[in-house]
């Protein structure tokens, strides 16, 4: 789950971490009364468009002010704007709220970051001078710049990783107070929040000599929803893709992607396996969707809706290992779905497991145009062929 920058900020506040002064804006009319209670004229604020998406500022939906007609003028052509970044895609994202914040002297712009290192299973800080816009192209072309520092859980974070992060990055003394509240701050509520990553892009030096997390961007691991009910106050749908909601609502894993081939699977390592396959033999998975072990037909049907509110689809690939849900009852689903969706769409299907040749039977028995696939790697190749990939 994804949350806004100024909720992001409001987060990182609360465990020390330094932030600049800045309320979020709904209309412009809430933009100019913050500006005004941040004392634009006297000094500079900053008018940021609030969207799930990085590089904002490139795509003009950051700009500074140095007086209250220009912090209206900008929050006037952000607030409404469809941002395109490279993030977004090329269709954008309408931006419906502002953080408008202080503007700050800027000496030097750094990278810090924290995200779960699954080799390791560990907390990995990252960390790099080459802070910015474009630190995927450092990461990409120099990824020697990038410091990396992993967290033992048993003892966290320890004063000599501190100290070694300070000093890799050349930061002045009068930014270690700073630094050290930064780093412990990240990773104090990357625990306690159930992160899955945290990001300051840029933390930056200031002229003055301190340090301020100038952006800030979280993600929260979903399977830790059960403990924060208080994040459905975060949540904003308008952000989100609608499927992946629907899907949500019928406890369905579903994630939109690019190509054309629906997937319909249970068991998420099944459903990877399955889009590598499709990719292996020249086709584009349009989805992930994992059904589950236990997946009614109510469920399934919903998969199936799901899958073909996506106009780029022109073809389906069911693969359903039988275990906990037997193949019988997964072919009956599939079945119904395919009966009251009326489907025209070619339809593959593989399955094995439990009451396998039942399944099959039952679909070779529908009087349905269902292909079925004697395994995996004959069920992709029936299905890119299909729709003529």
């Amino acid at each position: 789950m994804k949350i806004h920058e100024y909720q992001a900020k409001a987060l990182l506040k609360k465990y020390g971490v330094p932030v600049p002064n800045g309320q979020v804006a709904f209309s412009v009319e809430e933009a100019t009364a913050v500006a005004k209670q941040l004392g634009v004229g006297d000094k500079k604020v900053v008018v940021k468009a609030q969207i799930h998406a990085g590089g904002r500022g490139k795509g003009g939906g950051v700009k500074l002010a140095g007086t209250l007609d220009e912090a209206i003028a900008h929050s006037k052509a952000i607030l409404g704007m469809t941002l395109i970044t490279h993030q977004t895609g090329p269709q954008g994202q309408l931006v419906k709220r502002l953080l408008i914040e202080d503007g700050c002297n800027i000496q030097h712009e750094y990278y810090f970051g924290m995200v779960l290192d699954r080799e390791t299973s560990r907390v990995t800080i990252m960390a790099s001078t080459e802070g910015g816009m474009d630190i995927e192209e450092v990461a990409a072309k120099t990824p020697e710049k990038i410091l990396k520092a992993q967290i033992d859980p048993a003892t966290g974070v320890g004063d000599y990783q501190i100290n070694q992060l300070f000093f890799d990055l050349g930061l002045p003394k009068s930014a270690a107070k700073d630094f050290r509240n930064v780093v412990l701050g990240c990773y104090n509520a990357y625990v306690q929040e159930d992160a899955s990553l945290f990001e300051i892009n840029p933390l930056v030096l200031t002229k003055e000599g301190g340090l301020l997390a100038l952006d800030g961007k979280i993600n929260f691991d979903d399977n830790a929803g059960f403990r924060h009910p208080e994040w459905a106050e975060l949540r904003d749908l308008d952000e989100e893709e609608p499927t992946e909601i629907q899907a949500a609502k019928f406890e369905l894993s579903y994630v939109k992607l690019d190509g054309n081939i629906g997937c319909l699977v249970n068991g998420a390592g099944l459903a990877m396996s399955t889009m590598d396959i499709i990719k292996h033999h020249g086709g584009e998975p349009a989805n992930f969707l994992d059904v589950g072990g236990s997946a009614s037909q109510e469920a399934v049907t919903e998969g199936f809706k799901i899958i073909l509110s996506d106009p780029h689809v022109k073809g389906i690939l069911v693969n359903i290992f039988g275990g906990i849900m037997k193949c019988d009852v997964i072919a009956a689903a599939v079945i119904a779905a395919a009966k009251q969706i009326q489907m025209t769409v070619p339809l593959v299907v593989r399955l094995e497991g439990t009451n396998v040749d039942l399944g099959k039977s039952m679909l070779n028995d529908s009087g349905l145009a269902i292909v079925s696939a004697d395994d995996l790697n004959d069920a992709a190749q029936k299905i890119v062929k299909a729709i003529g990939a």
